[in-house]
């Protein structure tokens, strides 16, 4: 093997347990090395580039995608009310909350800004953290969480400080799939998958895929069942695999260098704006990034991270190094640390320019 392919190999390898997989994608200039250790499951085989994994709030990349490509073609403006997009429950516009004088906007949704807390009223964090727990969404139907909207407090003025929220990634998908009048998987497979080239990505696998599809486990390495996430696909409702990954990054890669790739405006548009989250870090419309110390190498890290009952996932680059990572794993250990440690190998080892 060559040292990228070694590298994601020990990388899996690492990440692997006894009844758990891992699969490891690294792309460095025009080299792309996918690689798999572990079990896909109890008696399953190694998990490899077409394995599907749950990815959690890595959909939420793609939500903000989906909002760029509708801005871009004026079906939605970014800073366009939330109220005025989202359909309540009798028909007419949702109630949202107001804090301040601005309004609730699909911007603030994108980037963390609204103020909305993380969850859906009358969920707790520890429904989510609960061994073994089934989908802590199943009951979010949309009649359920416009009701709970209406009767929500903003944890701060829209547009002032960063609140990770996965309500406000639930809500955007939600607000989005009713404006096109579709369902929010046909949605992402029409403005993203279709043109990417991504045959995987979906929100219900089908026999085909479903045969695919890694078991998720616990830490201690008990099965658990799949999240769906009802009236909120947005916020963390999509399987994919290594394989369609590393061509969604891919893309954002080749964005700044060739404009005219398929969706290279919508991506860029995601990336134009900051909202300041610390001193060395900020959100884009999806995206997560920061600028590593000087003495850190000063190299630029755009990321997000992704979990449910019994999966993590991590997918991060850096345009201008021309470098990016994927790291799918069927149990709820963490693969930031592994998945941020070898982006940084690529970053110092595997540089290109031009």
């Amino acid at each position: 093997m060559n040292e990228l392919a070694c590298l994601v190999q020990d990388t899996a390898d690492r990440l692997a347990g006894r009844h758990t997989g891992a699969v490891v994608a690294g792309l460095a200039g025009g080299d792309v090395e996918i690689r798999g250790a572990g079990r896909t499951g109890p008696g399953g085989g190694v998990p490899g580039p077409r394995t599907l994994f749950e990815i959690g709030s890595v959909t939420k990349v793609f939500t903000s995608l989906v909002l760029a490509r509708l801005a871009l073609d004026g079906a939605v403006r970014l800073d366009e009310p939330l109220a005025e997009v989202l359909t309540g429950p009798a028909g007419g516009r949702a109630v949202v909350p107001v804090r301040g004088p601005e309004p609730v906007t699909l911007r603030h949704l994108a980037s963390h800004t609204s103020g909305l807390p993380r969850l859906p009223r009358g969920m707790a964090v520890r429904s989510l953290l609960s061994p073994g727990t089934p989908d802590p969404y199943a009951d979010c139907t949309a009649e359920r969480v416009l009701d709970g909207l209406a009767r929500t407090r903003l944890r701060s003025v829209p547009g002032r400080g960063f609140r990770y929220s996965n309500l406000g990634a639930g809500l955007l998908g939600l607000a989005l799939a009713q404006r096109s009048g579709v369902g929010y998987e046909e949605l992402v497979a029409r403005e993203v998958c279709a043109p990417l080239g991504l045959a995987d990505t979906c929100v219900r696998p089908d026999e085909e895929r479903s045969a695919r599809l890694a078991q998720g486990h616990t830490p201690g390495g008990r099965p658990v069942p799949g999240w769906n996430f009802a009236a909120l696909p947005g916020m963390g409702a999509l399987r994919s695999t290594a394989a369609d990954l590393v061509l969604f990054l891919r893309a954002q890669l080749a964005a700044e260098r060739e404009p005219d790739a398929p969706l290279s405006p919508a991506i860029a548009l995601t990336r134009e704006g900051r909202h300041r989250v610390n001193p060395f870090a900020w959100t884009h419309l999806g995206w997560l990034g920061h600028r590593l110390h000087a003495q850190q190498g000063g190299h630029l890290q755009v990321w997000h991270n992704g979990g449910t009952g019994g999966f993590r996932s991590f997918v991060a680059f850096d345009p201008e190094k021309r470098v990016g990572v994927v790291v799918l794993v069927n149990t709820r250990r963490s693969a930031d640390p592994a998945g941020t440690a070898l982006l940084r190998r690529l970053q110092n080892g595997f540089a290109t320019t031009g």
